[in-house]
């Protein structure tokens, strides 16, 4: 059963492009609702002080809904701003976190998210600091299983029981959402053909309708996608830190799409997962180091000016004569999903990178502290493409300054890449002691 807290009206927070585009506002056609999170570090002040932290467990402690009225057999509909935001303006709203029980999924999905992401560094977190895995992984070892195999079939099973959760969103939706994502091991990230086979063995060895395989978008990787998506095969492109790339992930979608040669593509679809807040992190010390009035000015702001025009481009290529003769055959956009939506810096705004980023058919992951600002005190309203031209400003402004777009996105890049594989080595360290202190193996 659900508990209820209410929360008090927390004062409004500017999270804008333009401080009048998408100033946060009061609620009032709803309850506030909490969902209390276990293991949050960092805490963001401006989230509302009735939020009960505990350090048990990495995985989200709920407390979920009011009800606001009765379906249609009775049961409590729970309502809050999620809902909104994917049935006024379209977004579908994911989380960005994934570990045992996945049924802590549930109050999650009552409350409207439609998806879950997860990555090496979240499986790393909940394994690591989770007991919940120990009896599988006893079983698996003992079975004659080394560390690395027994690791995916601890990923696969959470990935497999995330996916039969959201598997009635996928069907209702004919499969335009509802999807869970995996990735390929991290150490593929410059192997093309690895990451191909990487990917199909994973589709594979998931089963499910609704996963998606993770493939970043590094330049190896760019080929890859082509080719796991004229395999039939639905992939979440991550790690995609500038313009010029996202260019190039779409166009391996449509190739992709093109070179499956189904009649019908209409269950072959993507996401392209556009980091955000990562890109003020490196960009805003790059403008303390400049130091002028006018380069501090600017700090916080790249980000969510280069994602409005990644959107001004995907709606540019997702249109006109080769995008109409995919459509013919039933394919679908490829979603531009927002990524790294948590605030890094305490001084922005808790809602920094979801709140200016509304738009229809397009995804945001929120982590557990972007999440629960979002339900606290997020308005809805379509953000995204209000101010363009303001977004296409800063960015060259950004660029007068000397900011080198393509530097910032390699840089970033290196750093996503080389996180995961460190993630990745970490966990298989900290399998291995596991075995090791279970007497399963020896060194």
């Amino acid at each position: 059963m659900f508990t209820i807290s209410k929360l008090s009206n927390p004062s409004p927070a500017s999270s804008s492009l333009l401080s009048s585009s998408s100033t946060l506002r009061p609620r009032s056609s709803h309850p506030r609702i909490l969902i209390g999170f276990r293991h949050l570090t960092n805490s963001h002040p401006k989230l509302s002080s009735n939020l009960s932290l505990s350090p048990l467990n990495p995985c989200l402690l709920v407390r979920c809904s009011q009800s606001q009225s009765k379906g249609g057999n009775g049961s409590p509909s729970k309502r809050t701003v999620l809902h909104d935001l994917y049935e006024k303006e379209g977004q579908s709203p994911w989380y960005d976190n994934l570990c045992r029980p996945v049924t802590n999924l549930l109050p999650l999905i009552a409350t409207g998210v439609r998806g879950v992401t997860s990555n090496p560094a979240i499986f790393q977190k909940a394994i690591s600091s989770s007991s919940a895995y120990n009896d599988q992984f006893r079983e698996l070892v003992q079975s004659g299983k080394d560390i690395e195999a027994a690791y995916w079939e601890l990923v696969v099973k959470d990935i497999q029981d995330a996916c039969k959760l959201f598997e009635p969103i996928y069907d209702e939706t004919d499969g335009g959402d509802g999807y869970v994502s995996v990735e390929v091991s991290p150490k593929l990230a410059d192997d093309t053909e690895g990451t191909v086979e990487a990917a199909k063995w994973l589709h594979k060895v998931v089963d499910r309708p609704n996963v998606y395989i993770k493939i970043p978008a590094t330049a190896p990787c760019i080929p890859s996608i082509k080719s796991v998506i004229s395999h039939g095969i639905s992939v979440n492109v991550t790690l995609i830190f500038s313009l010029a790339r996202y260019e190039a992930v779409i166009d391996a979608y449509l190739d992709g799409l093109e070179a499956s040669g189904l009649d019908d593509l209409s269950r072959v679809t993507s996401v392209a997962s556009f980091f955000v807040s990562r890109v003020d992190t490196l960009i805003d010390k790059l403008l303390e180091k400049i130091g002028t009035p006018e380069a501090l000015d600017l700090r916080g702001k790249a980000a969510v000016a280069q994602a409005a025009l990644a959107y001004k481009l995907y709606q540019k290529k997702f249109s006109g004569p080769k995008w109409e003769a995919l459509v013919k055959k039933g394919a679908k956009k490829q979603r531009l999903l927002w990524a790294s939506t948590s605030v890094k810096n305490p001084a922005y705004p808790d809602t920094l990178y979801v709140a200016p980023l509304i738009g229809p058919d397009t995804v945001s992951t929120m982590p557990d502290q972007a999440l629960q600002a979002f339900i606290d005190h997020g308005a809805v309203s379509r953000t995204i493409d209000s101010n363009v031209s303001e977004a296409e400003g800063i960015y060259s402004a950004l660029e007068k300054l000397g900011i080198d777009w393509s530097y910032v996105g390699s840089q970033l890049e290196v750093e996503g890449v080389d996180s995961f594989k460190k993630s990745f080595d970490s966990l298989l360290d900290t399998l291995q002691e596991k075995a090791n202190s279970l007497k399963l193996v020896s060194l």
